[in-house]
């Protein structure tokens, strides 16, 4: 697939993307993530019954799913519907979404000859992406619609710890240990994602974000020469099409500045660094995106509004703000009060 330039969509001057493109807003564009799943009872009916990964793939489930919170929330985007390992699925990798697990993967790659389970991924393979994210561009109108993939490194620690890991043993062992199969590994998963990010911007995603939700457990010197040009590789690949790239980690104040030079247009940031300490440290000509804690949501509401303003005073003078949460949307957050907050922020910043 070559990278045209893609011409204005409809969402062209939605406060999102201004935002992200760092031009004056009517107010400071939200969304969440995580925002579409098991927060929202009406997500809970229509998935019962229906594997993540099977609920992935219907077109049709997967519009209804992504277009829940736009409807309740009044979003400024929404974000597809999907999960980072569906791409990998998709080429043929044994792996599943275990309910309370997470992925798991049947054969964790561990060797250069465990790399033939990953083959290029064609369009083809992710057709039912195509349809949703068309079905979606008609209904959403004017609203963005932000698609996304698995960075390179987190897939990767998926792949060779063969499920969720707090320590990464085996894959920092192979990133130490065999830094060439570790190289050609995330390589391979960089060309996959690469892909995966073309199929949706050309189907009419308005922006991709690459999520690196592992990152934050590296030192900065292995993420620069073990992680970055493989991330740096997916965000080139998708640089000609003009739409935002946002990037973002979890725990990864430390790589603020790295996580930009990948090739982000917005760098998302977690609740952990103040939005101003992060414009610092990412350095001019990037939008920031973020970063209210996720568990506020949690406190009253004039706790919620108290944080919510902190954001907001941090993130006065960027260049570019789009408010989100720290991460993701906890499953037992009140939908109400993500309702509400999307509503303070829209009033507290109106320009």
């Amino acid at each position: 697939m070559s990278a045209p330039e893609t011409p204005p969509s409809a969402a062209y001057d939605s406060a999102f993307l201004k935002a992200c493109r760092r031009e004056p807003v009517p107010h400071t564009p939200v969304w969440f993530m995580r925002q579409a799943g098991r927060s929202l009872p009406e997500y809970r009916k229509v998935r019962e019954g229906i594997p993540m990964l099977e609920s992935c793939m219907r077109p049709e489930l997967v519009t209804e799913i992504t277009l829940q919170p736009v409807r309740r929330h009044n979003v400024d985007a929404a974000i597809y519907y999907s999960d980072i390992v569906v791409p990998l699925k998709a080429i043929g990798v044994d792996l599943d979404i275990r309910p309370g697990v997470g992925p798991v993967v049947e054969k964790p790659i561990r060797t250069r000859a465990d790399l033939a389970q990953l083959r290029d991924l064609t369009p083809e393979d992710v057709s039912y992406v195509t349809e949703a994210i068309g079905l979606l561009t008609r209904e959403l109108g004017p609203t963005p619609l932000i698609g996304f993939a698995g960075a390179p490194f987190t897939l990767a620690s998926y792949l060779v710890e063969g499920g969720p890991s707090r320590t990464y043993e085996n894959a920092k062992a192979m990133m130490y240990g065999d830094p060439e199969l570790w190289a050609d590994l995330l390589d391979r998963l960089a060309e996959i994602t690469a892909v995966f990010l073309k199929v949706q911007i050309e189907a009419g995603a308005s922006a991709v974000q690459l999520f690196d939700s592992w990152a934050g457990a590296l030192a900065p010197v292995d993420y620069r020469r073990s992680v970055l040009p493989a991330s740096a590789k997916v965000f080139k690949a998708v640089e000609g099409y003009g739409v935002p790239r946002i990037h973002f980690g979890v725990g990864c104040g430390e790589l603020l500045k790295l996580m930009g030079e990948a090739g982000a247009d917005v760098v998302g940031v977690d609740w952990r660094v103040p939005l101003d300490e992060a414009a610092r440290r990412v350095g001019p000509g990037k939008a920031l995106q973020g970063n209210l804690d996720p568990t506020v949501l949690f406190a009253s509401t004039e706790a919620v509004e108290a944080k919510t303003r902190e954001v907001l005073d941090s993130a006065e003078g960027l260049e570019g703000h789009v408010f989100n949460l720290g991460h993701g949307v906890m499953p037992s957050t009140d939908p109400d009060a993500l309702t509400r907050l999307v509503e303070y922020v829209h009033t507290h910043t109106t320009r």
